[in-house]
């Protein structure tokens, strides 16, 4: 059953299962909480309560919001952990991962783990040479530039075709879904509004985080030249010892979607982990 809180600017959408410590699941931009299909199942089996949530502008949450920010959606977060009544890890991907170290670094009574997938976490360089040498990049960035400025629908299926390289056994359903979604002009125009952000608000807040925190890429992920050197950039502006890079060896943008059983198995040890360091809770 689909949930709604509502926060300054609008309502936010969820839905939880499982018992246990909680976990909410937080997707990257142009998404739902679809993303997760095939995470939940086995977080909820390895012993967790799981929220799976529509970040602002996506999904079943409002489309039209004044500020698409990684800090605003770190709000939303907390407003979902705090209605369900937390603590909790948060699980970000991509502009997600990034709101979730914002969330961590204000609140980490609230927030006593990170799990990033792909993070957008660091303030980003033009890099020349990298586009120039590795065309899985170059592509990648020409299809995300086309969407941006042209608001188009199928530029972004062309990124995803890109940034998913081992596609899931329903991915056809999925992909007509997701066109169907972005192309309602205000979802399109929340997807242009999140690709607009910086991330540096979450670099900012990197050496303020005090939870631990597990960065998960794959070598395959087109928005990086070098995804491991991004990882490890984020890990390196973390306080010593509380971070841990884990890449996936051809796994894209979205390491959960093509790999979820590598993702739960780098995750489930970690939450476990996280939740005894900071709640004294037994393991689930």
């Amino acid at each position: 059953m689909v949930e709604k809180i509502q926060v300054q600017g609008g309502e936010i959408a969820f839905d939880v299962v499982g018992d246990g410590p909680l976990v909410v699941l937080a997707h990257g931009m142009g998404d739902s909480r679809r993303s997760y299909r095939f995470v939940v199942p086995s977080l909820v089996a390895a012993g967790f309560r799981v929220a799976n949530v529509d970040i602002r502008g996506c999904g079943e949450s409002s489309a039209t919001w004044a500020s698409y920010s990684r800090g605003d959606i770190a709000g939303d977060l907390l407003a979902v952990i705090r209605h369900l009544g937390g603590p909790a890890v948060i699980v970000g991907q991509s502009i997600s991962g990034g709101a979730a170290t914002v969330a961590a670094a204000r609140a980490p009574h609230d927030v006593v783990g990170v799990v990033e997938l792909a993070p957008f976490t660091r303030a980003q360089r033009f890099d020349p040479v990298g586009l120039i040498r590795h065309a899985r990049h170059r592509k990648g960035m020409t299809r995300l530039a086309t969407m941006m400025l042209r608001g188009s629908v199928p530029a972004w299926l062309r990124y995803l075709d890109l940034a998913i390289p081992q596609k899931p056994a329903d991915w056809a359903q999925e992909q007509a879904g997701i066109a169907r979604h972005l192309a309602d002009p205000a979802r399109m125009a929340a997807l242009r509004a999140m690709g607009q952000t910086s991330p540096a608000d979450a670099g900012e807040q990197l050496p303020h985080v005090t939870v631990p925190v597990l960065v998960v890429m794959g070598t395959a992920d087109p928005d990086w030249a070098d995804p491991r050197a991004e990882g490890e950039g984020v890990i390196a502006a973390l306080r010593p010892g509380i971070g841990r890079l884990a890449v996936i060896e051809g796994a894209g943008h979205y390491p959960h979607v093509e790999r979820p059983g590598e993702v739960v198995d780098l995750a489930v040890p970690f939450l476990r982990s996280a939740f005894s360091i900071g709640t004294g809770a037994a393991d689930a």
